[in-house]
Parts: C-alpha cells; structure tokens; sequence
C-alpha cells in the first residue's frame, strides 16, 4: 500500500527540499504557493508505506519544520517505474514494509480515541448489558456478540501510543476513558443483574457458580495472561500496519467485557469470591493489554520527533513498564495459586474416580454398574476441595449389599484426604430378556 505526501516548504528551503526528493529518487509535482508569505511552495510525492518516516525525517533536517502542513493519504495504486523502484529499493532495506510512519500512527491512535464520550458511553453499557445476558444464559454466542460492539480498542492504543511519543495529552485521555469505560462496563453489568434477580427473570435460587460461562471466569489460571498479551500485541500490528483494527478490537474485548461483567454479577448476586475472581482477573487483562501495547511499539522503532525527547520518553517508557511488570507479576501470583490449586482439584476428583472404578470392578460387585460421579464444591477461590461427592450407580433389582456404600465412603474421604459428604445414588437397571 502506497502513501501520497503533501508537504508544504517555508521560503528559503525550497531548493533544499527538492535536492532530497531528487537524491532520493522520487518523482513530484511542485505548486507555488501564492496564499501565505511564509511558504514558497507544495509538493506532492507517491511514498511506499515503510519510505514515508525516513523521507519526512530527512526533509525536516532540510527546512520543513513542525509548523509547516504535511498531509499523507493512502493511495491504491501508484503507476511508474521509478517508484517500483523507489519501493523495492525500501523493501530490501526495511524488514517491516508495511510498518507506518509515526505521524500516522499518532493519528490513526487520535481517531481511535472516541470523540463523543456519549456515544463511548452507550455503546459500553449495551455492551456490558448484552455480556451479562450472555453469561446468565450460558450463551458463548451472545457473549461474542457483546465484543464486537465494545469501544475498548482506541483507549488502550492511545495511551502506549501517547507514551512512545510523549503526547501526555494523548496518553492521559486514553487512561481516563479505560478507566471510565470499566467502571462503567462493572456498574451497568450489576444494575441489569440486579434488575434481572430482582425481576424473577431467572429461576429463584440459581447457582451462578454453576454457569460455567460465569464459573470460567470465578477461578482465572495463569493462560489467561496469554489472551490478554496476544490481543495487545495484536493490537499494535494492526494499528502499524494500517490495517483494519475491528477484529482485534474484538480480541480486546474478549479480555475486558466478559470479567466486567462478571464482576457485576457477582455485586447483584452478593457473592464477595466471584467478585474478587473476576475482578483480579479483569485488572491482570487490562494492565497486560497496555504493557503488550506498549512494549511492541517501543520495539518497533517508534520514537518522538524531535531526538531531545528520546532520552525523557525512554526513562518514562522504562518507569511505566516496570510499573505494569510489577503490578501483573503480583497479581499473577493469585493466577498460580488458583492454577496449582485447580490441578490439585483435577488430581481429587480423578483419585475419587478411580477409586470408585476400582470397587465397582470386583467380582463382588461385577452387577453394579457406575453411571456418573458429580462434585460440588466451596466458594473458596484458592483451596476448592469437593464438599460433596454423589455417585450414582446402576444396580440389578433386589437388595443393596450394605457393605458397599460404607466402603465407598471411606474411599472417597481417602482419595480426598479429608471427611466428604458422599451420597450414592442406586438406579434400577435389568437386562432385557
């Protein structure tokens, strides 16, 4: 993809701007401009993407200051040979091709911050809204939905595209409306669940803990920081490269909407674990978009303008990644406790089946069949041990050897390391004749 560039030269650096197109082999069209005494003319140029940053470097070490106007338009088609070799000429030289220049990205970062903060708002609370629903359901496909429409790309951009290039303003904005767009995504998720609780639109004494679209984000493990990672990595490439940044807007979203929304639930529904779950797991997402972000632009190459910024921007660049380093490697530190403890849940409940396998396969019991074993458990978010364990069993018709539920009792609370609840369910089964 080509760049057309407008570039308008102050009186004096007229011959000094020319010499650099004409060094560097790149063909354009002059105007002479008759509106203002401070500039003598235009000149319009094709660019390759990649060729755009260095070409404006080189003319603003020539004369072409910050107040001068320069405008870069991205074209479809460019016909001439001395281009295509001006862009295989960048091509071998550039490992990124299709990597934009700074002043665009800067912009493409603006227009990605919502201009109208009512429409940002609106669209966050549909959003948050139709998560909730999603969740409550059990329904992957309204969840999804709810992501296309959140409005979360643009600030997590700005803010690691303001730091890189020291516009505060920028960066400030994009804080500010992650913030507002969270706290408004938590606060609009609670009021509808409220509403929905309190409205019996959902059935008198449900289990939210037991809807595993909710239950998937109560216990976070340690694989979530990859979702979060990835979507600000992926955020970048595409806002770089001049792609469309609608897909990977969802990906962001995937990391933010669901866990708000969780939270709320868990404030309607008063159940102080869920909210701690998701909410950890809402704060460790969002702090690894901005550091993702942020980190891959830096590696990319963007710096500021002007080389007397680069040293501020560098040390401001380390403080905030070390800020952000630190508060994730805290937070992940619930991640591995979560994650350890979920692999010893997995280890029970596998003990428990195999041992209730094994005393089922006695001659014995050879008539017995093991239909299903089911566990419930705690709302402890880090030591979930099973508070109950139900098996049910296929049983030929006659007596129950009274031996067996005691011994399978006893293994169960074996297997487990601790005294369960265990109830045994005997289902009737026959052959037929």
């Amino acid at each position: 993809m080509a760049r057309l560039v407008f570039v308008t030269v102050p009186v004096g650096k007229r011959d000094a701007v020319l010499d650099v197109l004409t060094d560097e082999g790149i063909n354009y069209t002059l105007t002479d401009e008759t509106s203002s005494r401070e500039y003598a003319c235009a000149v319009h140029f094709p660019l390759p993407t990649n060729a755009v940053e260095p070409i404006l470097d080189r003319l603003r070490e020539n004369g072409v200051n910050d107040d001068a106007i320069t405008v870069t338009v991205e074209t479809q088609t460019v016909v001439s040979r001395d281009y295509d070799r001006l862009a295989e000429r960048f091509t071998e030289d550039d490992d990124s091709p299709e990597q934009i220049a700074r002043e665009e990205l800067q912009s493409a970062a603006e227009n990605l911050v919502p201009a109208s903060i009512p429409v940002y708002a609106g669209m966050t609370i549909v959003s948050a809204i139709i998560a909730t629903a999603g969740l409550l359901l059990d329904s992957a496909a309204v969840v999804v939905g709810s992501m296309v429409i959140a409005p979360l790309i643009g600030p997590a951009m700005a803010a690691s595209v303001g730091t890189v290039f020291r516009d505060r303003s920028l960066f400030r904005d994009g804080i500010k409306l992650q913030v507002f767009g969270l706290v408004l995504s938590i606060v609009s998720a609670a009021l509808f669940a409220f509403a929905v609780k309190r409205g019996n639109l959902v059935p008198p004494g449900l289990d939210i803990l037991a809807i595993p679209q909710i239950r998937e984000r109560f216990r976070p493990d340690v694989l979530s920081l990859v979702v979060a990672l990835g979507s600000g990595v992926a955020g970048v490439i595409s806002l770089a490269s001049g792609l469309s940044s609608a897909l990977v807007g969802v990906m962001i979203a995937v990391a933010l909407i669901p866990p708000a929304a969780t939270v709320g639930i868990g404030l309607a529904w008063g159940t102080p674990a869920l909210v701690l779950g998701s909410g950890v797991l809402l704060l460790v997402n969002v702090l690894s978009i901005n550091l993702a972000a942020l980190v891959m632009l830096w590696y990319m190459g963007y710096r500021p303008v002007r080389w007397i910024n680069v040293e501020q921007t560098r040390q401001t660049f380390l403080k905030r990644v070390g800020v952000l380093l630190l508060s994730i490697l805290l937070l992940s530190a619930f991640l591995g406790a979560v994650t350890f403890s979920s692999f010893q849940t997995a280890t029970a409940e596998q003990s428990i089946q195999n041992e209730v396998e094994t005393t089922l396969d006695e001659p014995a019991y050879s008539e017995f069949i093991l239909l299903d074993v089911e566990f419930e458990y705690s709302e402890n978010l880090l030591a979930q041990e099973p508070s109950q364990v139900t098996i049910q069993i296929g049983a030929p018709p006659g007596d129950i050897p009274p031996e067996l539920g005691e011994r399978l009792d006893a293994q169960v609370d074996q297997a487990a390391g601790r005294n369960v609840d265990v109830q045994i369910r005997y289902v009737t089964t026959q052959q037929p004749p």
